[in-house]
């Protein structure tokens, strides 16, 4: 039998690659998206039955061109997972309004159109999973966050909204909002004096999003929360 599908968007270093690996590992063909060919080549030749596809997810018709050649080349997607984002940061005075307008896309928008191009396959097969990650920003907005915050927000409103309409259809729509510095290169140069407990493994990150994609239907979730266990909070 063939593998099922799992997409991915915003295949970086740190979230992302980690669950290409999670999904990868769990038996699943992996479709990796981002805008970097040379990262995603580097991890299509480590992962079996994974395949890169460059797009840029702020363009409408690069996701409908992304859609397409994933189903032609490896199935229907039975996971999918929105974890790119776009970030911009000062107050409302200090940011370009242009610049929320483009988190916007790449954050709330990106999520609905892929929505959109994939949702109706998951009803007709009656199972499927809808998965954002987001963050802290998402539930609050800080005076430096104004550029970003309002974007997240909608995305998680979004996200419900989807599970409202889809759950009762077999499709499980769930927002995993990740409370943490993730663990990476450059924000382990930012924060060079914290302890190694104070970040978020992105191993973990996918552990935890692996399991919300395979929960039971009688005990679907949909606000998931997580943080390393010395956060404030």
């Amino acid at each position: 039998m063939a593998k099922p599908v799992a997409m991915i968007t915003g295949v970086g270093p740190g979230t992302g690659s980690a669950l290409a690996r999670r999904f990868a590992a769990g038996g699943y063909a992996v479709a990796m998206l981002a805008r970097d060919k040379e990262r995603l080549a580097a991890l299509e030749a480590e992962l079996p039955d994974a395949k890169a596809f460059v797009c840029d997810v702020s363009k409408e018709e690069e996701i409908a061109a992304a859609v397409k050649q994933v189903r032609e080349t490896m199935g229907a997607p039975e996971v999918f997972i929105h974890n790119a984002v776009g970030g911009t940061w000062g107050s409302f005075l200090e940011i370009d309004p242009k610049d929320l307008n483009g988190n916007f896309q790449v954050n709330t928008m990106a999520l609905l159109h892929f929505a959109r191009a994939l949702a109706p396959s998951m009803i007709e097969a009656g199972k499927g999973t809808i998965i954002a990650t987001g963050n802290t920003s998402a539930h609050r907005g800080k005076a430096f966050f104004a550029g970003f915050a309002p974007t997240k927000a909608a995305q998680r409103i979004l996200a419900e909204a989807m599970a409202r309409d889809l759950g009762p259809k077999g499709v499980h729509v769930a927002y995993v909002t990740i409370d943490a510095v993730i663990d990476v290169p450059w924000t382990r140069e930012r924060y060079k004096d914290a302890p190694d407990d104070f970040f978020i493994k992105p191993s973990a990150i996918a552990d935890e999003t692996w399991h919300v994609a395979h929960q039971d239907k009688s005990a679907w979730s949909f606000n998931v929360e997580i943080r390393p266990y010395r956060e404030i909070w």
